[in-house]
């Protein structure tokens, strides 16, 4: 752990963070994945890997900590047909892959039926590499998804009843595992997202989310923060300090040795964000999406190598793909 970060944490945090440094090396070597998605510009640099809502900004869940809000930005696309032509669009102008996205109704659901046909032509037509939010679904709305061809699940878990009812407006937190469960028989790579902070900024359910998640092999871990938004219920919250998530990133390292974890693209972009950054590959990380210039610097001190792909950071490194992104170190 270099100097200035270990001088500024407790005796106890630095075993926790140097057991999973080593653990990290170990099983991942010395690489480490920075990822711009599509919906973010760095500099005059934009990921290709575009987010669109099925549901244009409808959402009858409307979540505490998002009211609806994150679908603003998406690509809009209500219809099988505007669907495929957007993703052909996509494919036409080089965009390596697309996440479906979009509001759920009551039970959390997304209208995956409508759009089984649409997938399957996308994919026979293109090369796009097609992640979706899946909501929380039956496993044969799963395994729908997997034979029509998508290539990744993301999925919301928290670990206790309090999160997913009163933020999620959720029966409880079983209907969470068993969507996960089904996720996992229906073959799909599932990639689950922890968003640390969402009781309203205290760390609450989230340890128990990783013992939930480490039942299963999943694909990678994706640690997101709670991020407050204007005119939500969550708007002045502070988020968890940066020193929580490290010691969550720690303990998600050492509890799933071999499963890549990624610090995503939703959390704080202040002074706290940029320590967070630095903890997180002191903690396990092995992605990042979106980056700062003195975080690359600070992968390059500790020997390690930064790569670089322009997607979501819940999609396997690809040499074809970091080719398509120039950052210069």
């Amino acid at each position: 752990m270099i100097k200035d970060i270990s001088n500024r944490i407790q005796e106890r945090d630095r075993d926790l963070f140097d057991h999973a440094w080593k653990v990290t090396r170990e099983n991942h070597g010395d690489n480490f994945t920075f990822y711009l998605p599509g919906m973010i510009r760095y500099g005059n640099m934009r990921g290709l890997y575009p987010a669109i809502s099925l549901t244009g900004d409808r959402c009858d869940l409307l979540c505490e900590h998002c009211k609806g809000l994150l679908l603003k930005p998406m690509i809009k696309a209500t219809s099988p047909e505007i669907l495929i032509k957007n993703c052909l669009n996509l494919a036409r102008s080089g965009h390596s892959g697309v996440l479906l996205s979009g509001g759920s109704d009551f039970e959390g659901r997304l209208p995956w039926r409508k759009f089984y046909q649409a997938i399957r032509r996308i994919k026979s037509e293109t090369n796009l590499f097609i992640s979706v939010h899946s909501g929380f679904l039956d496993v044969s709305s799963a395994t729908a998804l997997k034979e029509a061809g998508v290539d990744q699940a993301l999925i919301d878990i928290m670990g206790d009843e309090e999160t997913a009812k009163k933020i999620y407006h959720l029966d409880g937190v079983q209907e969470v595992i068993t969507s996960l469960e089904n996720l996992s028989r229906s073959g799909l790579d599932v990639v689950p997202h922890i968003v640390a902070g969402l009781m309203y900024g205290r760390i609450h359910g989230e340890y128990n989310a990783l013992s939930i998640i480490s039942r299963f092999q999943p694909s990678a871990l994706v640690i997101v923060v709670l991020t407050p938004l204007k005119n939500t219920p969550m708007s002045g919250i502070s988020p968890p300090f940066p020193i929580e998530i490290a010691r969550l990133i720690a303990r998600a390292r050492l509890m799933m040795p071999h499963i890549p974890i990624s610090l995503g693209c939703e959390r704080p972009r202040d002074k706290e964000g940029q320590l967070m950054e630095e903890l997180a590959i002191h903690a396990g990380a092995t992605r990042m999406a979106v980056w700062s210039t003195k975080t690359v610097d600070m992968v390059l001190n500790l020997g390690l190598k930064p790569l670089f792909q322009p997607t979501c950071c819940s999609v396997p490194y690809r040499k074809d793909l970091s080719n398509r992104i120039r950052i210069p170190i």
